[in-house]
């Protein structure tokens, strides 16, 4: 069996550098929202559920907690109308959040399964290496 490759750099949870990657992933997804709103459409959570993703895969799900909770400020702030303001929430689009923290909260699992099971890996190779 061949060794474990690098391709997937993986943070301590709960370290800073992790909460920086969530941090660098939402203003990225931020970024590219603003891109696509700018052409008229306007998906309110499209970009920021990867953006969780790859919190998680990188940082935990710690990290990728703190990617969602600052992703549902932003939103409503910035994307909802109007823009720029927080005003009180339609029944739509307490549904809108409602859906997205569903969403994210499946990615934040599915990433954290997913460093389990790298680290499962990568003990098991770690362990017939001995043998």
């Amino acid at each position: 069996m061949r060794p474990r490759s690098g391709y997937l750099v993986l943070l301590r949870p709960w370290s800073m550098s992790a909460f920086a990657a969530a941090f660098i992933a939402v203003m990225f997804a931020t970024t590219m929202q603003e891109i696509i709103a700018s052409f008229g459409t306007t998906p309110y959570f499209a970009g920021f559920v990867p953006a969780i993703l790859v919190a998680g895969l990188l940082g935990g799900a710690p990290a990728g907690t703190f990617a969602a909770a600052l992703s549902i400020p932003i939103v409503w702030w910035a994307f909802m109308p109007p823009h720029f303001e927080f005003n009180p929430l339609t029944a739509a689009e307490y549904d809108s959040f409602a859906v997205f923290v569903l969403v994210s909260s499946l990615a934040i699992c599915f990433a954290h399964l997913f460093r389990e099971a790298l680290g499962l890996r990568g003990r098991g190779i770690d362990n017939q290496a001995r043998h």
